[in-house]
């Protein structure tokens, strides 16, 4: 579950004020009382069975049934202030973590404390993703986080390991340079695919959210552009996403990679490419990577006392260590209770490093807030402008720094 892109109406609906707060907070009730309805962005037919038969499996203890209302992930956000707008908003709404800061200050969701569904035990990346100023309004059973995928291959034919550091990387990335083969490959497109795999480089080196024109951001800027500059990873980054990037990996034009857990049925599915993962590079050894946390979280919106209650139910079950571990399987995500991402991590050995990523992960959100779209375009702006060689590294980020304090 990768990042999903901004949504326009939204945020210009939050800068209302008064008025988003006003038609945020609606009445959750529907036709049967009985049935809970649940919006999220679960169009894929596997998915969205897959979900129904966990939803099921809570709601039936209760008496209870649970509808899913599955939209494509942009359209999320306006699709719930449409429903609010005529009093009929989901009882569980479900948005990826970066969009619930924009939801939060409208004060249209019920904190989850209120309803007596705790995070306890969960990962603090976790809890942070689906928290606003020190509230939790949501809750992830699962999330995901950006590795480096490797062809072992083609680094056993080399006599190298994996690279753990940057120095590493831009030489292990040099010497698996050759023909049509890129040593690296990587998202560096201007959306928030590209920004979600700036980030384990530019926080990883210290980088601040809050104050982009900083030495470690300009450090991590340099790194990309030496990558493309020395030939180790083709220029057409700043046209991929992340799929783009996966598909060069399984075509043998790509060594390494760097994506996530989403591209692992894929993999799993081709034999052209025997692939392993290790963990992101960093500036220093021995200093912990710090990635971006992705996933969604499951909210309540504001409505009948009762319905918020059965919601909460539901939750409090989704998000059993049993019912997580379960959920993660499914979807190839890490559990969001530590005691679970350990189970998860020796089942799926393979997988360890996102484990241990998603424990040093943070929310892009965190630091920023409802500020974090501004943020993400900022710095999209910032490394196309250095990768098509229209500015260096610190020209880039000190524009993109007044960028986001002008709302250019």
């Amino acid at each position: 579950m990768h990042p999903r892109r901004g949504n326009g109406p939204f945020i210009a609906m939050v800068v209302a004020g008064a008025t988003a707060a006003s038609v945020l907070t609606g009445c959750a009730a529907g036709p049967d009382p009985d049935t809970i309805t649940v919006l999220n962005s679960a169009t894929d037919t596997a998915e969205h069975e897959a979900n129904q038969q966990f939803f099921d499996r809570c709601a039936r203890p209760l008496g209870l049934k649970v509808e899913q209302i599955s939209v494509p992930a942009p359209q999320v956000a306006t699709k719930a202030l449409r429903m609010a707008s005529s009093d009929s908003l989901p009882d569980i709404l479900e948005l990826d973590g970066s969009e619930l800061p924009q939801f939060a200050v409208t004060g249209g969701l019920r904190p989850l404390d209120d309803l007596g569904v705790t995070t306890g035990g969960f990962s603090r990346a976790a809890v942070s993703l689906g928290s606003h100023e020190g509230t939790v309004y949501g809750i992830a059973r699962s999330v995901n986080s950006l590795a480096l995928f490797y062809n072992t291959e083609l680094l056993a034919e080399a006599g190298l390991g994996p690279p753990a550091t940057w120095e590493e990387l831009r030489a292990t990335a040099a010497a698996l340079t050759r023909g049509d083969t890129y040593g690296m490959a990587f998202s560096a497109g201007p959306d928030a695919d590209g920004v979600y795999q700036f980030l384990p480089f530019f926080w990883s080196a210290g980088g601040d959210e809050s104050r982009l024109n900083g030495e470690a951001g300009t450090a991590a800027l340099q790194l990309w552009r030496d990558l493309v500059d020395e030939g180790s990873a083709s220029r057409a980054v700043v046209n991929w996403n992340q799929q783009d990037v996966n598909d060069q990996f399984l075509a043998g034009r790509a060594a390494m990679m760097i994506n996530g857990p989403w591209q692992v049925p894929s993999l799993s599915e081709q034999d052209d490419v025997d692939w392993a993962v290790s963990s992101i590079p960093v500036p220093v050894a021995g200093r912990d990577p710090v990635p971006p946390i992705g996933g969604t979280v499951m909210t309540v919106p504001k409505g009948d006392g009762e319905r918020e209650e059965r919601a909460a139910g539901i939750l409090a079950c989704l998000n059993t260590e049993e019912n997580q571990l379960a959920w993660a399987e499914r979807v190839n995500n890490v559990p969001t209770r530590t005691a679970a991402a350990r189970t998860y991590r020796e089942r799926h050995p393979e997988l360890a490093a996102f484990a241990d990523l998603v424990a040093t992960a943070r929310s892009r959100t965190a630091g920023v807030g409802t500020r974090w779209p501004a943020v993400q375009d900022a710095l999209a702006g910032a490394f196309q402008s250095v990768l098509t060689g229209r500015s260096g590294p610190r020209q880039a980020l000190e524009r993109a720094q007044r960028q986001v304090g002008t709302g250019e």
